[in-house]
């Protein structure tokens, strides 16, 4: 498949690995997030979304994650058809339980994902769910094992504060039964939670044994509140971190621009002053936004990966781009005296 490559993009150096946890697995320091591959706000064109992974694993990227949620199976469909055209030992292969999709029923209510399969998302986190979802994970992605299984989005943020409790019961009595199975049995080689609030990692830290987790949004430049409690267990515990979100959906990747996305929504006023701080002091070094928020986020020891979504080739190619691109330590010293980050994060050396 041809697509138009960015000057020096081949020319780019390769991308270091770090081990991740306890699973035994090295992963590029950019993983290729597949949200934007489920037509995620938008209708990708099918080649241009596979063209992507492609080229993120060209780039030498070998950590993909995807989720049945993701356009409701579109996501894993197109990966596994990037996957079939790699050598599928060369590539970590992440994926979620937590729901099932059922083809019987069309997609009710509405969706972040405008186009996708036409199958309803079936939350559940029970043992049979979790066994189900594996199973429709395998044959969409076309492979017969997993690398890595997360429980997905056991959290406040997509439950609320009042179901929380019973789906946190449910997801360690259920699918962490099951996916402890699955490791034991080598069908996955680490198993872990994806969610959007470290106090969940926190807990499921604590209730079971889990080699990995991925956390979105709340650990980047703008905000670290992971740092206060679940980097450190993490790191006691020998939980390998892979950072979602580093962006903050969108805000540290655009500065504080009239409509910046922070979580999701329009930036209020506050958010949008930090930033427009941030961006003085990036700009007083000569460093892009984006480029200090990637490399900030990998400078914890813990954090073996960040996870970034793209819909194009080119958008790769820019993420590889900046990671690639030195920073200086004075950057991080003036943050730190501005008060524009936690005086206790650790930074890149």
């Amino acid at each position: 498949m041809s697509h138009e490559q960015s000057p020096g993009a081949a020319l780019m150096p390769a991308l270091p690995r770090r081990r991740l946890g306890r699973t035994g697995l090295n992963v590029s320091i950019l993983g290729f997030g597949t949200a934007p591959l489920g037509d995620l706000f938008a209708r990708l064109d099918d080649a241009a979304a596979i063209a992507a992974a492609e080229r993120a694993f060209g780039l030498g990227v070998n950590l993909l994650d995807t989720s049945p949620l993701y356009g409701h199976g579109l996501a894993e469909h197109r990966c596994g058809t990037a996957l079939r055209r790699v050598a599928r030992d060369g590539i970590v292969v992440c994926t979620k339980v937590g729901r099932w999709m059922d083809p019987f029923h069309d997609r009710g209510g509405a969706s972040n994902f405008v186009g996708g399969q036409p199958h309803r998302a079936v939350i559940d986190y029970s043992y049979d769910g979790t066994m189900r979802s594996v199973e429709q994970s395998l044959l969409r992605l076309g492979t017969d094992r997993l690398d890595l299984l997360l429980i997905h989005d056991v959290d406040v943020w997509t439950h609320g504060l009042d179901a929380i409790e019973d789906r946190f019961r449910e997801a360690m009595a259920g699918a962490y039964v099951a996916l402890d199975k699955l490791r034991s049995e080598r069908v996955v080689r680490g198993i872990g939670v994806g969610v959007n609030e470290a106090e969940m990692c926190v807990r499921f830290a604590r209730a079971g044994q889990f080699d990995t987790m991925l956390l979105a949004g709340r650990y980047s430049l703008l905000e670290q509140p992971a740092l206060a409690e679940f980097l450190p267990l993490a790191q006691a515990q020998g939980i390998g971190v892979m950072l979602g979100g580093v962006f903050n959906s969108g805000i540290l990747a655009t500065g504080a621009v009239a409509g910046a996305k922070y979580n999701y929504r329009d930036a209020p006023p506050e958010i949008m002053q930090k930033v427009a701080r941030i961006e003085r002091v990036c700009r007083a070094h000569g460093v892009a936004l984006p480029t200090a928020a990637l490399h900030f986020a990998l400078g914890h020891p813990t954090v073996a990966s960040l996870v970034l979504g793209a819909q194009t080739p080119q958008e790769v190619e820019r993420n590889v781009e900046a990671l690639s691109t030195p920073v200086p330590s004075a950057l991080w010293r003036d943050l730190k005296a501005e008060h524009l980050l936690d005086a206790d994060a650790p930074v890149p050396a």
